[in-house]
């Protein structure tokens, strides 16, 4: 499994695993499907560049399986967002490959504490992110993109 940063030239490669994980997850991302798909190809390649939100897919040979992202918000808080695995792939040990990208990232620009939204009605996703030494906090939020799912954040602190 290769895990790596995204660059422009990737942008159809992340946008395929990203409408793949928008349709197979739909309730679990602040965007939706038909937002994203409506994304101009100049859209996509601005956000593999990574120059404002970091892209990483990873790759099983050459097929990228999962993908995930970070952030810096408007508050200074450094995010992880956008994390999929595609079906076949899960259990693999690719998302915490991923996971270990973005803490490693945080911690590269400085930042000691990475945070991320997750339904607690999504049990696997909650119970693999405290497994990654996530805890919840409690703040509360509707989801962007389906208001009527309340996410909760929850927070690694590095070090």
């Amino acid at each position: 499994m290769t895990i790596r940063l995204t660059q422009t030239q990737d942008w159809k490669l992340l946008k395929h695993v990203r409408l793949a994980a928008l349709r197979d997850a739909p309730t679990a991302f602040g965007v939706s499907y038909q937002t994203a798909a409506d994304y101009t190809d100049q859209q996509w390649q601005s956000r593999a560049s990574s120059a404002t939100t970091a892209f990483w897919l990873a790759f099983e040979q050459d097929r990228p399986v999962g993908m995930i992202g970070a952030a810096v918000n408007s508050a200074n808080r450094f995010n992880l967002i956008g994390m999929w695995i595609e079906p076949a792939a899960r259990g693999s040990g690719v998302a915490t490959q991923l996971v270990e990208a973005v803490k490693a990232r945080a911690l590269e620009k400085g930042f000691d504490r990475v945070y991320l939204n997750v339904s607690p009605d999504n049990a696997r996703a909650a119970n693999f992110y405290l497994k990654q030494g996530f805890a919840f906090v409690d703040e509360w939020e509707p989801l962007e993109s389906h208001p009527q799912i309340t996410v909760q954040t929850m927070l690694w602190i590095g070090g």
